[in-house]
């Protein structure tokens, strides 16, 4: 049953990066008046914000493909679950850091509960080594 869960779970975070998908392609606002990934501190400035908007959407689809990847390892009790998951965890909360605007407003706008969840993965898998699931 935990198995399970902890599949579903991150299968489900890999496909919020969907949603955020489609609000860097302008496909729908999350919120109202919300303009992410427009004025990232990293890309806007050097790339602008169209470009950085296209940037976007390819990491977001990627992330949200490795996470999911990684939740079927894990429904599959494949035993290469765990790299994968990592890997996903990392590359999604680096862009999601690239992406931010700088500022300390609104950082749920800018998917920092996103950051947040792939940091307690990213301790629970690599630092507590947990869930110990024998495949």
């Amino acid at each position: 049953m935990l198995r399970f869960i902890i599949g579903l779970f991150v299968s489900l975070h890999g496909l919020v990066h969907l949603l955020y998908f489609a609000q860097s392609q302008r496909y729908f606002e999350l919120q109202p008046g919300m303009t992410w990934p427009d004025g990232s501190w990293t890309f806007s400035r050097l790339l602008g914000d169209g470009a950085t908007r296209s940037l976007a959407s390819v990491a977001l689809i990627l992330a949200a493909l490795i996470f999911l990847a990684g939740g079927a390892g894990i429904l599959a009790r494949q035993a290469w679950w765990r790299p994968v998951v990592l890997a996903a965890a990392i590359f999604s909360g680096v862009f999601y850091l690239l992406l931010w605007n700088g500022k300390l407003q609104r950082l749920d706008n800018q998917g920092g509960i996103g950051l947040l969840i792939n940091l307690a993965i990213l301790v629970v898998v690599l630092v507590l080594r947990w869930p110990k699931m024998e495949f």
